[in-house]
């Protein structure tokens, strides 16, 4: 099958002209017509017939002898919450009060996929405005995990997430506040990476938690992240959190035998990951060992605090970033007497139930009285986690773990309690929290036939030598060669 190609060979095949993009445009839109409507992945989608005519330009000008981008024809997806100047399509965070909006600009990732000649097909539906862990918080309804429909994909990336496990797109782009991208890959059976705060451009992107908030990459294996991130990572002046210098590539040879790993006590506690969880990390753990690592445990000693103050810096920051949103500069109008009516009227319709307790919360955070005591001491705490995770990381060169503490639950599961939705980051946060890189990568398959992620960690920078210790990982190993039902015969 053509998409089980690596995106490096895609792009060579439609270089040499051993494969016509629009084979490949036809292929993904036939996925898309059988399943988008059952599963609800796109939230606005490219007409087939644009798509088909973009890739014959890209073919023209292959044959003309000019030059093509890295991603050359490759049909992919962006979360709803990433800007893009289309007429096709929306920017809508999967709120009803950006519904239908245009954005007038792209964001720096999404110029940068369109410069390298990446066909951008459509925008994936996620938890809105970003927040949430299941994507049930979509005001358009929930996306629909493709190895079960029962279950839920993650969040809040899970259209992105489900649109590559199924082939609807070939690789996709996410966000990332507290595991956004790596907990639905991992509930989806496919590799999720956020590099280094500031790697990515955050231009362009609709903020939930600016100082958490990083793009990130949806697609099958590590060696395919590698790629999609070279191709788009740049300094951007119009981002200050944009780093000042390109990360570094990583071209040696991965020896496993040389490297030291490690696993934390805390991610080993039955009363918190599932059995299968549990099952799949001590095994990947273990096969390490056995190809000659060093795998070591060791007791962090605060992820007790990690959450809470996690979730105190991101409903703040959530707080003052969804103040934009009032009626009067775009989006959803409601009301017609005086100002605080209109603020109250277009909120209270437009924002969902997850997104006003976070605003509420937040609120609450930030208010006279409860600055220091709240943000202030979280802030500490953040500090003080970063210091002792790069203690950690100069001494080991990864710290590996589950992603989430269970396996893809039901919908509705978890509903009623949100501070056992909170509880389902409790492994991811810990990479937003210290601006390191982190990725999912499947790990093995659960009892009831659902995926299961692996999470890596590494310092900040070391992006590339995490993927090269992921790929050398799927080259001796077969989990990422796993397809849900969907997946084209």
């Amino acid at each position: 099958m053509i998409l089980d190609f690596p995106l490096s060979q895609l792009v060579q095949k439609i270089k040499t002209s051993d494969l016509h993009p629009s084979a490949l445009v036809n292929l993904v839109y036939d996925q898309i017509e059988k399943f988008d409507q059952k599963l609800n992945v796109y939230r606005s989608l490219v007409p087939r017939e644009i798509s088909l005519k973009r890739a014959d330009q890209i073919a023209q000008k292959i044959s003309n002898g000019e030059r093509v981008g890295k991603l050359a024809g490759l049909p992919v997806a962006i979360k709803d919450n990433l800007s893009i100047a289309d007429p096709d399509l929306t920017t809508g965070c999967s709120s009803r009060i950006l519904e239908s909006y245009h954005s007038p600009y792209n964001a720096t990732v999404v110029k940068a996929l369109k410069e390298e000649d990446a066909l951008v097909i459509g925008t994936t539906n996620m938890d809105e405005f970003a927040m949430g862990s299941s994507n049930e918080n979509s005001a358009f309804g929930p996306t629909l995990n493709p190895w079960h429909s029962t279950r839920v994909p993650g969040g809040s990336s899970g259209g992105s997430a489900v649109a590559v496990a199924t082939g609807m797109a070939v690789a996709a782009l996410g966000s990332d506040t507290g595991g956004s991208v790596r907990q639905p890959a991992a509930f989806c059976g496919i590799t999720g990476f956020k590099p280094t705060y500031g790697a990515l451009s955050r231009y362009g992107l609709v903020a939930y938690g600016s100082s958490l908030d990083q793009v990130g990459c949806l697609t099958r294996t590590a060696e395919d992240s590698a790629y999609f991130l070279e191709a788009i990572q740049a300094v951007d002046t119009k981002d200050s959190t944009s780093l000042a210098q390109k990360l570094d590539s990583f071209d040696e040879q991965i020896d496993l035998s040389t490297l030291k790993f490690c696993l934390p006590n805390e991610y080993l506690d039955s009363k918190t990951v599932s059995e299968d969880v549990l099952k799949s990390t001590t095994y990947l753990a273990e096969w390490l060992a056995q190809q000659g690592a060093t795998v070591e445990k060791k007791s962090l000693g605060f992820l007790d605090c990690l959450i809470p103050a996690y979730y105190v810096i991101s409903f703040a920051e959530a707080s003052s970033n969804l103040g934009r949103f009032d009626g009067i500069r775009y989006g959803l109008r409601r009301g017609n007497g005086g100002l605080d009516e209109l603020y109250k009227t277009t909120r209270e319709s437009g924002f969902g139930t997850e997104v006003k307790r976070r605003i509420m919360l937040g609120t609450f955070v930030l208010s006279a009285g409860y600055y220091d005591a709240y943000y202030g001491k979280a802030n500490q705490i953040r500090a003080f986690i970063e210091k002792k995770i790069h203690t950690l990381l100069a001494e080991f060169d990864f710290l590996i773990g589950p992603v989430s503490p269970g396996v893809p639950f039901k919908f509705g599961e978890k509903n009623d309690d949100p501070l056992a939705m909170y509880l389902e980051d409790i492994y991811s946060v810990l990479a937003n929290f210290t601006r390191c890189p982190a990725i999912s990568i499947p790990a093995g398959m659960s009892k009831e036939d659902l995926p299961i992620g692996f999470q890596l960690m590494s310092k900040p920078m070391d992006d590339y030598r995490l993927l090269k210790v992921c790929e050398a990982i799927q080259a001796k190993t077969d989990f990422h060669t796993r397809r849900p039902p969907q997946w084209p015969s």
